[in-house]
């Protein structure tokens, strides 16, 4: 029989990855080929960046994929792209309790948001949050700060993922050194032989990150690089399998 530790820890696969409207470093919009890679990858959980959404004449990319992948979501638009909707979008295997945004918008800088969803795991909850930062280091700090505060609230208990384009590429810059004060960063250099993710097929930076609160273990950390992923996207896919527990 299992023990009660077994009972209230759970393996999950997370992603995040910032799709660039679909358009592929060929310069070709092609939604299906986000759907194969995010099908080769099978995580439970995808914080996707850079979706258009519904608009009056379409359903939207993150109806689209939900329905090619047999996945729930939930959208947290910034802006409109012309009449469509754009912004943030989280895709789940399993049931969302709760999803709200918050603007992380500075300035006159392009609007910028966090999106939290609280995904339903039997009777525990987990906290999921896609992020996308700004391009200007002053920018990315006073965001930083406005994240952390947020994740940091102890009326949210329970583990917390937060993952997402940080638009940052090394330690020590307007977002890292905030949000590492805060919260843990999963270091992919203890995983992954080369950590870049943008541009996507030959990637020079390392934009895309992982953050954590809470009893949460990194078992495996991976970047997929086949000729699909390298094409679809300006970003690669950033993947985690973690082990989470529960209080």
């Amino acid at each position: 029989m299992p023990s009660d530790d077994a009972k209230r820890t759970r393996n999950v696969r997370v992603a995040t990855y910032n799709i660039h409207r679909a358009r592929g470093l060929d310069g070709r919009t092609r939604l299906e080929r986000i759907a194969a890679v995010l099908a080769g990858i099978d995580a439970d959980i995808v914080a996707l960046q850079e979706v258009i959404g519904a608009s009056p004449l379409k359903p939207g990319q993150a109806a689209e994929l939900g329905a090619a992948l047999g996945m729930g979501w939930v959208m947290a638009p910034t802006r409109h792209m012309r009449t469509a909707l754009f912004g943030n979008v989280v895709l789940s295997r399993f049931p969302i309790r709760h999803h709200s945004q918050h603007d992380l918008t500075w300035k006159t800088c392009e609007h910028r948001g966090v999106q939290r969803v609280d995904l339903a795991m039997e009777d525990d909850t987990l906290h999921f949050y896609n992020v996308h930062l700004g391009t200007s280091l002053l920018e990315r700090r006073a965001q930083a700060v406005r994240l952390a505060t947020l994740v940091h609230d102890k009326r949210v208990v329970g583990p917390k993922i937060v993952l997402g384009d940080f638009n940052e590429w090394a330690r020590h810059l307007g977002a890292t050194d905030v949000l590492a004060q805060r919260l843990q960063s999963i270091d992919l250099s203890k995983h992954l032989s080369s950590r870049r993710t943008y541009p996507g097929i030959f990637p020079l930076l390392h934009l895309d990150h992982i953050y954590y609160e809470g009893k949460v273990e990194v078992l495996k950390v991976s970047l997929p690089r086949d000729r699909m992923a390298l094409m679809a996207s300006d970003h690669l896919p950033l993947v985690a399998d973690l082990k989470i527990g529960f209080d």
